[in-house]
C-alpha cells in the first residue's frame, strides 16, 4: 500500500490530501479549515480538563472509602401497608454489575448509611451461567431494598461486616430470609 493511500486511510474527515514536490504528501487547508481544527482542538482540551477533574474527584472518593468493588445489584420496593406482597421474581435475572463504594460522602445516586435499617444475608443461587452467587440485602427506612450478589463469598462477608459496623446494626438482627 502506498504512503498516499495510507494517509487517506488515517486522515481527518474532510481534509484534502495532495501530492507535493518530491513525492511527499501535504495537506492543503483553507483558513476556515485551520480555524475549525483549532476550535475542535480547544474543545478537546477543555473536555480533557473536565475529565481529569472528574477522575481526580473519583480518586479522592476511592481513597476515602472503606470498601469498594463490583457487585451485582438489583433493587426492589417493599410493599406498602395494605398492598399485596410483591410477586415472586426469583426466576427473573435482572442483576446488573455496578461499582459500589462505601463512604461517608453523599453523591448522586447514593443511599445514606443512616437510612439503612437492616442488612442481611440472602440465599445463595446459581446465575444463568451456572456460577454460584452469594447474596445479601440492604433495606432502607424508605422501603427500598437493594439485593447484592457476588461470586466471592469473602467479598460478600466483607461487605456485610463493613455495613453492619458502619450502620451500627446489631449483628443479631434477623432477616426474613436469613440471619446475620
Amino acid at each position: 500500500m502506498k504512503a498516499a493511500s495510507m494517509l487517506r486511510l488515517f486522515s481527518l474527515r474532510g481534509l484534502p490530501w495532495g501530492l507535493g514536490n518530491g513525492g511527499q504528501e501535504k495537506v492543503e487547508l483553507t483558513a476556515a479549515e485551520v480555524e475549525s481544527l483549532r476550535s475542535e482542538l480547544a474543545d478537546m482540551e477543555e473536555r480533557e480538563a473536565q475529565l481529569k477533574a472528574q477522575l481526580e474527584n473519583i480518586d479522592e472518593i476511592l481513597r476515602s472509602s472503606r470498601l469498594s468493588g463490583y457487585l451485582y445489584i438489583r433493587s426492589r420496593w417493599a410493599a406498602l401497608p395494605g398492598e399485596p406482597p410483591p410477586i415472586d421474581d426469583t426466576d427473573i435475572d435482572d442483576w446488573l454489575p455496578r461499582f459500589i463504594v462505601l463512604h461517608d460522602l453523599s453523591p448522586l445516586d447514593s443511599t445514606l448509611l443512616s437510612d439503612i435499617v437492616e442488612v442481611g444475608r440472602s440465599p445463595s443461587f446459581k446465575s444463568e451461567d451456572d456460577e454460584m452467587r452469594y447474596a445479601f440485602f440492604i433495606l432502607t427506612r424508605h422501603g427500598l431494598r437493594y439485593e447484592c450478589s457476588s461470586s466471592s463469598k469473602i467479598k460478600v462477608d466483607a461487605w456485610l461486616s463493613a455495613l453492619q459496623a458502619d450502620c451500627k446494626l446489631d449483628c443479631g438482627t434477623t432477616a426474613p430470609n436469613g440471619s446475620i
